[in-house]
């Protein structure tokens, strides 16, 4: 039996890993691996093995994967959205509530004064210090409405805030699990200029770095506080700095460490614990293992960000192949012509595209010889074909 290998780039809990089947092993060296999985170790400057099938990405940002280099080689990547969303969601709900209550500055108080055998008399004169306003009531707007925005926007309404959410892009199943109490906003300029709080949880791409800028903030109430727990360059630091100065942002909750933001007044900073809790790590584990099973498996493709969906379920046929390729026409035709030529009956086929990627999966009657695989090999715009069984 030819054992499956698969290389951790970082420490992935062991509960998912033990996930794998017996016929899989785990090595200490990228080279021979057929997958890898990572959480936030860079793979920009990494050489990908030619052997190389898939990357599981334990946790949802894959900006340390450089996705398109994979897609040219045929290695599908996969993350897992949703799977510290709860986390996620519990350190935004305590980051409203720092900012609003000045709980961090309380605490502060208490321990410079530890000392103070006048520290109960005192409380009392300094607390009105430390006084804040309460959530109930407020108006929170939340950009993107993923796993992890419809959870905040839900949980807002739990507390008793009038929510407002914005995503242009949500999905029919995001959509079912947000509260009917969330009003949902088309135009992300009303969030900007009627809420008293603003939290951002949409991915970093051209469209949305430095998304919060001096043009937004510009237009938003005195003395909002924003949050943002997604990625550090959705917010231009230099027009924070400015709003935070003129009394325009009243608190930035950020957990995105850098030292322009580090030395800011008025700033929340916490050194990204968004996902860091074990149960996170354990969802993330067991998630990216699954998929990455599923897809050496049995050729199924559930949360690419490179590549389509695909599932044709567990392979009954003799043979399923894999082809990954760009989406251009007459693919299709070709590589049915091909296995045609070599008198391969197909008994189930699924093409999916996205963007400038395709996926085709195939069920044949009969195996496939490996100068059928050649041939399919030899296809302009071709980028992997493999024997999934």
């Amino acid at each position: 039996m030819i054992m499956k290998k698969i290389h951790c780039l970082n420490p992935i809990a062991k509960c998912g890993t033990e996930l794998f089947p017996a016929s899989y092993e785990m090595t200490d060296n990228m080279a021979e691996a057929d997958a890898v999985l990572v959480r936030s170790a860079s793979m920009h400057d990494t050489e990908l093995p030619e052997n190389l099938l898939a990357v599981g990405r334990a946790g949802a940002g894959v900006n340390n994967i450089p996705l398109d280099t994979c897609a040219q080689k045929g290695i599908v990547v996969f993350n897992t959205p949703g799977a510290n969303a709860n986390g996620v969601k519990e350190l935004v709900i305590a980051g409203m509530l720092m900012a609003s209550r000045d709980i961090v500055g309380g605490i502060e108080w208490c321990k410079a004064n530890a000392e103070d055998d006048n520290i109960t008399k005192d409380t009392e004169k300094s607390k009105k210090a430390f006084a804040g306003c309460e959530i109930k009531g407020k108006k929170l707007g939340v950009i993107g409405l993923g796993a992890i925005g419809a959870e905040v926007a839900n949980a807002a309404t739990h507390l008793g805030m009038e929510v407002y959410g914005y995503d242009p892009y949500i999905s029919i199943n995001a959509a079912w699990r947000l509260s009917r109490n969330v009003k949902h906003i088309t135009n992300a300029d009303i969030i900007f200029q009627e809420c008293d709080y603003i939290t951002i949880h949409v991915p970093l791409m051209d469209s949305t770095r430095g998304m919060i800028n001096k043009e937004k903030l510009a237009i938003m109430k005195d003395g909002v506080v924003i949050l943002n727990f997604s990625r550090d360059t959705l917010v231009n630091d230099d027009d924070m700095a400015a709003a935070l100065d003129a009394g325009k942002v009243r608190y930035y909750v950020s957990d995105f460490p850098n030292p322009k933001v580090a030395n800011m007044e008025r700033v929340i900073l916490l050194p990204h614990l968004g996902a860091s809790t074990k149960e996170s790590e354990d969802n993330c584990a067991i998630m990216a293992v699954k998929e990455l099973t599923d897809y050496l498996e049995n050729g199924n493709i559930k949360n690419s960000v490179n590549f389509p969906s695909c599932d044709m379920g567990m392979c009954q046929a003799e043979c399923r192949v894999a082809v990954l390729h760009m989406n251009i026409p007459n693919m299709i035709g070709q590589i049915t012509a091909i296995l045609a030529e070599q008198g391969m009956n197909i008994s189930d086929m699924t093409n999916k595209s996205r963007d400038k990627y395709a996926y085709t999966l195939l069920d044949l009657e009969h195996k496939a010889e490996d100068s059928t695989i050649q041939k399919l090999n030899t296809i302009k715009g071709v980028l992997r074909v493999r024997v999934v069984k």
